[in-house]
């Protein structure tokens, strides 16, 4: 059974190494990804997103600390691009059943 962190930061390295399939594969059904600016409905609208919609996808998210309370996690890290921190990030993560269900990102 993968705890929580490990899930988390799997999420991380499907999206900066362009891994799609395993970024669908750690999402439920009816994930939901709210961000500051707009609302991603179900894992499969998610995943087109990070593929074909996002503005940079040669991205990589350094992870700061990750802080575990029972199914949640807090995520604090930097995007990052080009070797230069575009903005730091906490993302709340609610895990169920080795999925995650959904996400908040808080952008400084």
């Amino acid at each position: 059974m993968n705890d929580p962190e490990t899930i988390a930061r799997a999420y991380y390295a499907a999206i900066d190494e362009g891994r799609y399939d395993d970024l669908e594969a750690l999402l439920g059904p009816e994930f939901v990804h709210d961000r500051p600016d707009r609302t991603l409905d179900g894992a499969t609208r998610f995943v087109r997103f990070m593929r074909e919609e996002r503005p940079l996808t040669d991205t990589t998210h350094e992870i700061d600390g990750c802080y575990r309370n029972d199914d949640r996690i807090a995520v604090r890290g930097r995007l990052r691009h080009d070797g230069e921190d575009l903005f730091s990030f906490v993302d709340a993560h609610t895990v169920e059943n080795e999925r995650i269900t959904h996400l908040r990102t808080y952008t400084g």
